[in-house]
């Protein structure tokens, strides 16, 4: 009994372990507030879409890591700008905001867009526009934090930056930049001190009792970003995806990459197929290794029946993936972690 007992201890700890039980929820990154939050929104009734709103909304307050809500990742004009997505797996309704200003409920605006229109992204200012209209303050996102964080890439002559081939040299100056005459093509730039724990994103997967799945994602984005840049976390299938019928999965890491695999709309079709969460979770990650194989980033995997796994691309600095679990097998919101492949 007590070697058992140790063994299934050992199993929670690496992730290898991922028992089936109704509700769960998941998300990426050891955002425990996060998890609580949503937790405690399913145990009194709410739904899962109010979970997953209240939970990624729980990480817009706390800042969680500087790279989820206001006061974080400013732009290379200084400015923070928020992107969020909630998917309902009943109805694969989405209701998404991209490049956010001046609300900092993102998630919350997000799920307005499904109540209230039929359109399923807003972005910039004009969403914005809607979130006032939706009875949202209109807000300043910067705080003194963000402020020394701009100001001290400035003092770095503006590095690193995400300008390639551009006048006058990006790896030396803060510009303005413009196409040069001549173009003389360098290979892009896949790792280096921009790509670790730049662009963390708090992802969640909902599975209600009854095997319903709702899943959201919010983020302040790349932190120095060009103005008007926007990643994986507002995209369907991209920074998440729910179906009712299969699973959810939600990424985070360089967007700029892993959107253009859809890796959790992949995951969610693996899963379809009968693929064990964690086998389709580092089949997502394999197919984007072979393009960029030293991009950063992880995805989170839940199918309806309650089980669940993560996978995460090595690289330096970044061998390991932790994650929050709820269930009914957990006492409590869990930290996980899993050995990147």
């Amino acid at each position: 009994m007590v070697i058992a007992s140790f063994l299934l201890v050992v199993f929670q700890l690496v992730g290898a372990a991922s028992a089936a039980a109704l509700p769960l929820i998941i998300n990426t990154w050891a955002f425990r507030k996060a998890a609580e939050t949503a937790w405690r929104v399913l145990q009194l009734g709410g739904s899962e879409l109010d979970a997953v709103e209240r939970g990624c909304g729980q990480c817009e307050i706390d800042q969680c890591d500087g790279s989820v809500g206001y006061g974080g990742s400013p732009d290379e004009s200084g400015e923070t700008t928020l992107d969020a997505m909630i998917m309902d797996g009943n109805t694969m309704e989405v209701g998404a905001v991209a490049d956010l200003r001046h609300v900092k409920n993102a998630i919350g605006v997000a799920r307005k867009v499904i109540e209230f229109t039929e359109h399923t992204l807003l972005v910039g200012e004009s969403a914005s526009l809607f979130a006032v209209r939706m009875g949202f303050p209109y807000e300043d996102l910067t705080t003194q934090k963000s402020l020394s964080v701009y100001s001290e890439w400035l003092n770095q002559s503006c590095q690193p930056n995400y300008w390639k081939n551009v006048v006058p040299d990006s790896s030396k100056s803060c510009g303005p930049y413009k196409r040069p005459e001549k173009v003389t093509y360098k290979e892009e730039q896949t790792i280096s001190q921009r790509s670790v724990h730049n662009h963390d994103t708090i992802g969640m997967v909902v599975i209600g009792g009854s095997g319903t799945v709702a899943s959201g994602t919010s983020t302040n984005g790349a932190v120095h970003k060009i103005p008007g840049r926007v990643g994986d976390s507002p995209i369907a299938g991209a920074g998440s995806y729910a179906d009712s019928t299969a699973g959810g999965a939600a990424a985070t890491g360089d967007g700029d990459i892993m959107m253009r695999f859809l890796p959790s709309y992949q995951a969610v079709e693996y899963m379809r197929m009968g693929t064990d969460p964690t086998v389709a979770c580092q089949k997502v990650i394999s197919r984007i290794q072979k393009y960029a194989p030293k991009f950063f980033g992880a995805v989170i995997c839940a199918n309806t029946t309650g089980s669940y796994g993560a996978a995460c691309n090595k690289i330096p600095g970044f061998t390991q993936f932790h994650f929050m679990v709820s269930s009914p097998l957990l006492s409590q919101p869990t930290e996980q972690v899993v050995d990147c492949i």
